[in-house]
């Protein structure tokens, strides 16, 4: 899943105020592009934590509600048990204290459909450390609310909560936390609200459902934190596994008004064919490597999010010599494709704040990186506008439309009315940490692929309709344009060939 940047040019709130700051988000992309745009002004991006929600949790009822079912804490396996033997839409309230499922690996609550799971003031699902999954099963329409859940042993890539991605999951007032693998999986039309998910060993979600898609997805108004305790992009270099949410092959999904910080790699990570994305209202800070990746995926709005502090680990690992622009928002292989349906036929990238981040936005390009090329990552995965693999080779693919259709294309990527803040001293870069980037490698791999050489790179950057301009830049800014040896400062950025940054403005020093 996903590709690691050192691989890249190898051949190889409370609720109700969150839904307040959302209120400008409509259903076409007519009306966002007619919104303001003064980036000073009309900016709608948090100044402080959005969804603080960890440590300052929403208390769930002291009595059980009525007709619920009764769990109690001192009875082993007490949950698991009573869900059996209950039939589907029974509501369960969980007195104060710790539950525990039976010392088995395997033991786990199978949820039926409808079932409502309610955690009193102080409930806690604990997995002992010996328990892999919470709550399981294929049933739709589950509700969990106000109960933490933690200690759980999930493997890689399995999650403990909707272990078995099941749809219509709502989460709400929940704590995901201390677990291994992903807190929480995801199935369509599920909602996470007012949570926290914390200090998970790979994801704090992953958003993945084998298979098959996942359509509807809300995530709002959550503090995701911590999580990749494991580290796995160490044990697994370059697996692309991690992250505080990753999310692949999601159609359709709201992401706002969380706080997503001080995550072990990617705070955000949409990875694979996701398609209409709005991620908004968010504050992204202090992850260790970018706030933002939206990869080999189509058609997203990111505005009004405050993104700060973040890449800061990764990105100075660029001071080894690594020329590479790692960018705080990576766009890689991703762009508007009016022929998918979505809200909008772009990515848009708008109404934010960056504020000392190691580099900004860098758009990229892999040349060697296609549908059905050994280079590509997601491995047996094609674009979305061609199902079937087999047809992206010679002859049919040296031509149309499967030259163009047979790429995941960074194109019509639209960034304007953003505030780009930079105080190297902040920062602590020894090195430049102040770029941004739209470039491709030089096209190698596979013998007989057919954009090798600059084709690429002279696409996404004089041909694919990526585009700057109306942005405020505050510090030490420069510029990487076509690959990672043309670097710009802003004049050269903002003239022929390039033409970047019309109506923007520049000021050499840090400050706001």
């Amino acid at each position: 899943m996903g590709m690691k940047w050192r691989n890249l040019a190898l051949p190889a709130a409370p609720l109700a105020l969150v839904l307040l700051a959302a209120t400008g988000c409509t259903s076409t992309p007519d009306d966002a592009r007619a919104e303001p745009t003064d980036a000073s002004s009309a900016s709608k991006a948090p100044t402080t934590s959005v969804a603080r929600v960890c440590d300052k949790p929403a208390a769930g009822p002291a009595k059980a509600p009525k007709g619920a079912v009764t769990v109690d804490p001192g009875v082993v396996g007490d949950l698991a048990e009573k869900t059996k033997s209950s039939p589907p839409g029974t509501t369960f309230w969980l007195r104060p204290g710790k539950h525990r499922l039976e010392p088995d690996r395997y033991a786990q609550v199978i949820a039926k459909k409808g079932n409502r799971y309610i955690g009193a003031p102080g409930a806690v699902l604990d997995g002992g450390k010996k328990n892999n999954y919470a709550f399981s099963g294929t049933a739709r329409d589950v509700t969990i609310r106000h109960l933490t859940v933690q200690r759980f042993v999930a493997p890689p890539d399995e999650g403990v909560v909707n272990h078995d991605m099941a749809d219509g999951w709502v989460i709400e007032h929940a704590k995901i936390q201390y677990n291994s693998g992903a807190g929480l999986m995801a199935g369509a039309r599920q909602k996470v609200r007012a949570s926290c998910l914390r200090d998970n060993g790979q994801y704090g979600m992953n958003a993945y459902k084998t298979g098959d898609s996942i359509r509807g997805l809300v995530v709002e108004g959550n503090e995701i934190v911590g999580n990749n305790t494991g580290d796995w992009e160490r044990k697994r270099p370059g697996c692309g596994c991690t992250g505080g949410i990753k999310f692949w092959a999601v159609n359709g999904a709201e992401i706002r008004g969380n706080w997503v910080h001080d995550n072990r790699g990617a705070g955000l990570w949409a990875d694979n064919n996701n398609n209409d994305f709005r991620i908004e209202g968010n504050l992204l800070e202090a992850n260790d490597g970018a706030a933002l990746m939206y990869e080999t995926s189509y058609n997203a709005v990111i505005r009004d999010n405050t993104i700060r502090r973040n890449n800061w680990v990764e990105g100075r690992r660029s001071e080894r010599g690594d020329p590479f622009p790692y960018a705080t928002v990576y766009v890689s292989e991703s762009g508007g494709e009016p022929r998918i349906k979505a809200r909008t036929d772009k990515i848009e990238i708008y109404r934010n704040v960056l504020e000392d981040n190691w580099n900004g936005i860098t758009l990229w390009e892999n040349a060697d990186r296609f549908c059905n090329s050994p280079a590509n990552t997601s491995t047996g995965y094609c674009t979305l506008l061609v199902k079937d693999t087999k047809r992206c080779a010679k002859p049919a693919i040296t031509k149309a439309p499967l030259y163009a259709d047979c790429r995941w294309k960074t194109q019509r990527v639209d960034i304007h009315d953003n505030r780009f803040l930079l105080d190297p001293s902040v920062v602590k870069c020894k090195t430049e940490c102040g770029r941004m980037a739209v470039l491709s490698n030089y096209g190698t791999y596979p013998k007989w692929s057919p954009y090798k050489g600059k084709r690429v790179s002279d696409a996404i950057t004089h041909k694919q309709h990526n585009r700057w301009h109306d942005n405020t830049y505050r510090g030490p800014w420069s510029f990487v344009a076509e690959n990672t040896d043309q670097k710009l400062d802003s004049g050269q950025w903002q003239d022929t060939p390039y033409r970047q940054d019309t109506g923007s403005t520049y000021a050499p020093r840090s400050g706001g």
